[in-house]
């Protein structure tokens, strides 16, 4: 007989796969004893079914073809069970009926590095941090009399934007529409946060500098990696070898986020140090100019501060993450659509000239009585959110919900995508079509949508608290735009492109399109 030597390769080869059958037979246990998992793919040992993630290479997408057409699923990733939720009524009854179980947060590197520690109100886990931050977020900066008083710098803002606009039409330019939108949405947190707009020169015709430029750049590629399935999230002893750098990425982006805000930040709190020393605290009230320096004076029962420069530094990063993405990606898709259906522009068009007319540009107390714009608004939200999964939530102790076992620890992620396109709850999901959401002659129309058949602001105890604030943001925009503008497509173009990135749900291509003036002597007057 004769004696054939294996390559080393294939004998390691046998040797894991005889290990992991080992694994699978005899460490394995099935979950019949403690309950029914949600259905899924059956995992392997140790590794679940993360080699199959591996493969796919967009990961996001991997596990949207998965859940497809399901209510609900489980896929274990290395130790971790994830549950991907399609329909409304699980949706609520993980988010309603046992929101105090599923009001964690996962551990996950690129929220580490966003949340500096899990400092922050979105990234922190369940527990006193989170509660300090959200208290101090909900009263201090989101509250509605907060909002009111800020109503005016909004105000501001919108008239900036517009006039920006009108200068690149004066120019002659195409408009960058997403680069707009993207300015307008980084210039309402610098000028909330910081009393600034620019943090240079700005740019031409009004427009963002390099530096602007730079900053909410920075914030969406940071969002890109947040929650995006990175395989050391589930087998940590990966997190080393960064398989897809997305380590490498988040350091970079948080670090020009912070290269910004540290500057500001450790100036203004030198004044206020020096204010102090000079015998400030006895009697004298300083100004309080805008939201830093309301987290500066900020004191403890015992008259310390209430919070430390790491926390302040972090929530103002995550105050950047929060704000640029939604109302910017909204408005962009609804006004794609809406080139693609002139009859939709037209119709909010006649909306905007009954409700406002054209001697005044609209304003946030008309927005009760643009129902029609507001549902272009949130048909382009449904068809087209920003993430494909909402910020997921974990499982603090073992529950069954629905009939279903749902191991601690587990993270469970409401689907957007799932649900806003769900032909079992939405006529027709992939048109375009604001009607749908004016039903029975209601003008009550937000963006919010508590009964989960789409995810805006989430619900529960970790809904998002910025919610009005980016309501008013993207019914600003979208109005300012249709009302002042007359929009088309770039020459030669006779549909619009509406496919989605490979690797995010934004526009394939940003959009371009030609504006010209249609309120001219108001926009003159600007």
């Amino acid at each position: 007989m004769t004696n054939v030597t294996l390559p080393l390769p294939a004998v390691a080869l046998l040797f894991a796969s005889s290990l992991i059958f080992l694994l699978h037979r005899f460490l394995y246990k099935p979950t019949s004893r403690r309950g029914r998992l949600p259905p899924g793919p059956t995992p392997w040992p140790i590794v679940g079914s993360l080699i199959s993630m591996l493969r796919s290479k967009i990961y996001f997408r991997w596990v949207l073809s998965l859940a497809e057409g399901k209510d609900i699923i489980c896929i274990r990733l290395g130790g971790v069970h994830v549950v991907v939720v399609n329909s409304p009524d699980l949706g609520r009854e993980f988010l309603k009926k046992h929101d105090a179980n599923f009001a964690s947060r996962p551990l996950t590197m690129a929220t580490e590095y966003a949340g500096s520690g899990y400092l922050t109100v979105i990234f922190s886990l369940w527990g006193d941090q989170w509660k300090k931050m959200r208290r101090v977020v909900a009263s201090e900066v989101l509250s509605a009399s907060r909002l009111q008083r800020e109503s005016i710098l909004r105000a501001e803002e919108a008239d900036h934007f517009t006039r920006y606009l009108y200068n690149l039409c004066a120019a002659g330019y195409t408009i960058d529409v997403r680069l707009a939108l993207r300015y307008y949405c980084g210039n309402i947190i610098r000028r909330m946060v910081f009393g600034v707009r620019h943090f240079g020169e700005g740019g031409e015709f009004g427009g963002p500098g390099e530096e602007e430029l730079e900053h909410v750049g920075a914030a969406f590629t940071a969002l890109t990696c947040m929650y995006a399935f990175c395989p050391s999230d589930f087998i940590p002893s990966l997190r080393f070898l960064d398989l897809e750098g997305h380590e490498k990425i988040m350091k970079q982006a948080t670090g020009l986020i912070y290269k910004y805000h540290d500057a500001i930040i450790n100036k203004r709190l030198e004044k206020w140090r020096k204010w102090r020393e000079n015998g400030g605290d006895d009697g004298e009230k300083k100004d309080v100019e805008d939201v830093l320096d309301i987290f500066l004076s900020l004191r403890d029962a015992s008259g310390k501060p209430l919070l430390s420069i790491e926390e302040i530094k972090a929530q103002f990063a995550e105050f950047m993450y929060a704000t640029v993405d939604n109302p910017s990606q909204i408005v962009e898709w609804a006004l794609a659509h809406m080139l693609d259906h002139p009859d939709t522009i037209q119709r909010a068009v006649e909306e905007l000239d009954r409700v406002v007319g054209k001697d005044r540009f609209v304003q946030e107390s008309d927005f009760a009585r643009l129902p029609y714009l507001k549902a272009c608004a949130r048909e382009a939200l449904r068809l087209h959110p920003v993430a494909p999964f909402n910020v997921p939530h974990v499982a603090i102790n073992d529950a069954t919900v629905a009939g279903y076992f749902i191991p601690k620890g587990t993270m469970v992620l409401l689907s957007r995508v799932g649900l806003g396109r769900n032909p079992k709850v939405w006529d027709d999901p992939l048109a375009f079509r604001p009607d749908r959401h004016l039903k029975d002659g209601c003008d009550n129309v937000e963006l919010a949508e508590p009964d989960l058949r789409m995810i805006s602001f989430a619900t529960g105890r970790r809904s998002c608290v910025g919610a009005s604030l980016g309501s008013l943001m993207t019914y600003m925009l979208l109005a300012r735009m249709i009302q002042a503008f007359h929009w088309s497509m770039l020459p030669g173009e006779t549909s619009m492109d509406l496919s989605e990135e490979k690797r995010s749900l934004f526009k394939n291509e940003p959009l371009r399109a030609c504006a010209k003036p249609r309120l001219s002597k108001l926009l003159a007057n600007l």
